[in-house]
């Protein structure tokens, strides 16, 4: 018996090959290859990948940038950046400015003394005494002349009992280096669950094996204010959102005005002279000094105490212009560029005159701490330190890129 096809189904089946064979090659749906499914060739060149034999260019398999451990996905956009508190100190040195802040990672927790603890000791392991001596916190921060805080200077960084809440004692400087160090430690137990090898010259996994998280770093001051407001929850109707916040959460009080919660307070903070935590038996923070990491509710993106508990330092230079002089996509402030640190110190003209703390080690830190008012935890609010100096407030938490995103 003959068969008969028509052209037009002749058509169809040559034409289903070729697009099963492009889907094929190329990868991707329709053929179009994509990041995580480039095909079998070069859509450039039509060369093979992954051919060893022929010395091939090597494609390793992606499925997208792999979780980070701790870290929560801050979805980008735009938002205005700058105090929406009363500029009780008078500083003018966030007004409002509209910016656009690209997607990243942050920690849903500040860093607490186990994960530091836990640095110093591969640190004794892996490096100098000289580096350990350099890493470990400055405990003597606690020591008030007039205060009996004795037992923290001992016990607040190596007591089990302290283990989860925030570290302290750090200058900027140190934190820097713990992200250089978490980011070589992340990546290489990584690279041991992907079974990958690895032995170049400087032990750097590469990028391209497509394993590896990009770098752990301090939040530039942009982001860390972007991630405290939180707006994502404050959306309404397509980019319309109902409200600005003076704090992480939403209305003028610090206090919880919903549910079983209610009347407690959303932060740990000060709540005027001498009062740290209320009355025994209706404590109104329960935290006289530091706290639990995951001691109060978190905000819209899942970040924990991002008012109260401890400030936390970011990667900013210090200048009282930033909201004048900044790139709206992405704002950063490395040094000194426009607004140089001489303008600040007038000692060379005048050696009694008063020197100015701004300058290029001049470090911004945001956000209130246990020892702070309420005033400072609106996100806006911004403070500077010497990069080398080290308090009881201030901690950190650690920021990532989100790599390979065009928002």
């Amino acid at each position: 018996m003959k068969m008969k096809y028509s052209f037009r189904a002749l058509l169809y089946v040559v034409g289903g090959s070729v697009a099963l064979s492009a889907c094929s090659l190329f990868g991707g749906g329709g053929g179009k290859p994509t990041a995580s499914n480039p095909g079998q060739v070069s859509s450039a060149t039509g060369l093979a990948f992954n051919d060893e034999d022929a010395g091939g260019f090597m494609v390793k398999p992606y499925e997208g940038q792999p979780d980070a451990p701790n870290m929560v996905f801050i979805e980008g956009g735009r938002a205005v950046m700058g105090s929406f508190e009363e500029d009780v100190m008078s500083y003018r040195d966030n007004v409002e400015r509209t910016v656009s802040v690209a997607s990243f990672y942050m920690d849903e927790t500040e860093i607490a003394n186990i994960h530091w603890l836990e640095y110093v000791h591969y640190l004794a392991k892996d490096s100098s005494q000289e580096a350990y001596q350099a890493a470990l916190p400055d405990t003597s921060v606690w020591v008030g002349k007039l205060a009996f805080n004795d037992p923290y200077v001992e016990h607040y960084f190596r007591y089990p009992g302290f283990r989860y809440f925030p570290v302290v004692g750090i200058t900027w400087n140190q934190a820097s280096k713990y992200a250089v160090w978490r980011t070589r430690a992340v990546n290489l137990k990584l690279a041991q669950d992907a079974g990958e090898e690895y032995a170049e010259s400087d032990g750097r996994i590469p990028l391209e094996s497509g394993i590896v998280v990009p770098a752990f770093r301090l939040p530039t001051e942009a982001e860390w204010e972007y991630a405290a407001q939180a707006l994502i929850g404050t959306q309404w109707l397509e980019e319309m959102q109902t409200h600005q916040r003076i704090y992480p959460w939403d209305g003028h009080a610090v206090r919880n005005p919903y549910g079983k919660q209610m009347g407690y307070m959303l932060a740990n903070f000060k709540r005027g002279r001498g009062d740290y935590a209320g009355i025994a038996g209706r404590l109104n923070d329960g935290a006289l000094i530091t706290s639990y990491i995951y001691e109060y509710p978190p905000n819209d993106y899942g970040l924990y105490n991002m008012a109260g508990n401890v400030s936390e330092w970011v990667q900013d230079v210090y200048r009282p212009t930033s909201y004048q002089d900044f790139d709206d996509l992405n704002p950063i402030r490395r040094d000194g560029f426009l607004d140089d640190a001489k303008n600040y110190n007038n000692a060379e003209k005048n050696p009694e005159a008063f020197t100015s703390l701004v300058s290029d080690r001049s470090r911004v830190y945001k956000g209130g701490s246990w020892k702070d008012v309420a005033y400072w935890m609106s996100p806006g609010t911004r403070r500077f330190l010497d990069q080398d100096s080290a308090t009881a407030t201030i901690g950190f938490r650690c920021a990532m890129i989100r790599a390979g995103s065009n928002y």
